[in-house]
């Protein structure tokens, strides 16, 4: 934040709390007319969503280990990724339209995998073969998950390999001098 943007936020905000669904939600929407708490209460609900989406760019993607140097490049690399999540996502939505179906019931990862299938040839697809990629979106289907709930834990573990320290070519040149080093005992 700026210093100009920072200067211009209020010294203190008022906040409405109430408890719902047994928990307690706190938010600036205070008018509880207009923000009444059973439609905060769903739109708290709803943020599995944006985790899912959120998830979907980081893992199912590949942007959660980024492979650009400069902060340009960085900053290029992030756009390109939200550029072609957005697309997959918009073709998701066509084929959920096509279907008379929520696009939030089609697997995203299904949809992903057929993109990066046709996408060599993806200038080239007449109206008839657009029109079979997009039925065939939406045979992979997710199922309704209602207030779910995950724990936020890897099932499983890293490989007992260190870490990679040095150059490559420095590892490479030390295996071929001393081979693999031998297993540690736990």
């Amino acid at each position: 934040m700026s210093e100009a943007a920072y200067a211009q936020a209020p010294a203190s905000l008022t906040l409405r709390e109430f408890k719902a669904g047994g928990k307690i939600i706190i938010t600036s929407l205070c008018n509880p007319s207009q923000a009444p708490k059973n439609d905060l209460k769903t739109l708290y609900r709803s943020r599995w969503h944006i985790e899912l989406d959120i998830r979907h760019i980081k893992e199912t993607m590949g942007l959660g280990i980024l492979s650009c140097k400069t902060p340009e490049m960085i900053r290029k690399e992030i756009w390109v990724y939200l550029l072609a999540y957005n697309l997959i996502r918009l073709l998701m939505t066509q084929s959920a339209l096509l279907a008379d179906i929520t696009p939030r019931t089609i697997s995203f990862k299904h949809c992903l995998q057929l993109g990066l299938s046709v996408l060599h040839q993806i200038d080239t697809l007449d109206d008839e073969q657009w029109h079979e990629l997009l039925l065939l979106m939406v045979q992979q289907r997710v199922g309704n998950r209602p207030g779910r709930i995950e724990p936020r834990a890897v099932k499983r573990r890293p490989k007992p390999f260190p870490l990679l320290t040095r150059s490559r070519a420095t590892a490479r040149e030390n295996v071929k001098k001393h081979g693999h080093p031998r297993k540690q005992k736990a």
